[in-house]
């Protein structure tokens, strides 16, 4: 019964178009469809849960960089085997900065000098805090170096202060209070 059912319906679909013509074979016109809209970026995360980037879109306090590591479409960047170093503002962190600045850097025309200040905040090899020495100067990613300080046992680099860091499977994540600025 469901087999002559199918075969009625099969059969149906294909004389109502002919049908519908007034039985002559022109076929009906094709729908027109609609430009498809460009796909949205998405950063797509690692199937590494503990990979630099995975921790980073698991954190609800890195949102505007995680928004600026997509729009310079470094994903890939800080998802590859490393090691990387990546000192990571907190969203606090771009608050801080003139009004406009975060805006303006994630236009499209603005990509380069986008690129040049997320560079500025990794480094290579896979540096914790105990590797970290009072005075020692680290080469960043854009050619530019940055200097780390310890007092009293605090770590920052720069003018930034690391409030936390984690081992990632890819290297080092510190998170900082700050957005470092290339000179």
């Amino acid at each position: 019964m469901r087999t002559q059912l199918s075969i009625i319906a099969l059969v149906a679909s294909v004389i109502t178009p002919c049908l519908a013509c007034g039985g002559k074979s022109e076929p009906a016109p094709a729908p027109v469809a609609e430009p498809a809209a460009p796909p949205a970026k998405k950063f797509e995360v690692p199937r590494d849960p503990n990979n630099i980037a995975s921790l980073a879109v698991a954190s609800k306090d890195h949102t505007t960089l995680v928004a600026a590591v997509q729009g310079a479409d470094y994903v890939a960047s800080i998802s590859n085997s490393g090691p990387l170093t990546v000192f990571a503002p907190v969203n606090a962190a771009f608050d801080k900065l003139p009004a406009g600045t975060v805006d303006t850097l994630l236009k499209p025309e603005n990509v380069d000098k986008l690129r040049d200040v997320l560079k500025y905040h990794v480094t290579t090899s896979a540096l914790m805090p105990e590797d970290l020495k009072d005075g020692q100067v680290l080469g960043m990613a854009n050619g530019k170096k940055v200097t780390v300080h310890v007092k009293d046992g605090k770590l920052s680099v720069n003018d930034a202060n690391v409030v936390a860091s984690v081992r990632a499977s890819n290297g080092a994540l510190h998170i900082i209070d700050g957005v470092l600025l290339p000179q």
